[in-house]
């Protein structure tokens, strides 16, 4: 089953944080995932949640995403994240 690591990300060094989506991007290939949702506009249609950036990875399955965010490869981005924006991260199983 599917499975699906959603991000909201507060970036707040712009310019150190593009390295941290080049290491992503390689990085979630290894392990099957792929992009559905990064960046692009967000428009609220009810509530008060409005993330400024908003990130949706769809992987194989929940342990391949847990793979992914455990893994060496993805150990450096992870720190440069980490340093450079306030995040919000859950994966959960698709249908």
């Amino acid at each position: 089953m599917p499975a699906y690591i959603v991000t909201e990300i507060e970036v707040h060094d712009h310019e150190r944080y593009e390295a941290y989506k080049k290491i992503s991007s390689s990085s979630v290939q290894a392990y099957g995932g792929r992009f559905i949702v990064r960046g692009g506009k967000v428009q609220k249609l009810e509530g008060e949640w409005s993330p400024q950036r908003l990130v949706i990875i769809e992987f194989p399955s929940a342990d391949r995403a847990t793979e992914w965010w455990n893994s060496p490869e993805y150990a450096p981005g992870k720190k440069i994240r980490q340093e450079t924006a306030h995040s919000e991260m859950i994966v959960i199983d698709g249908i």
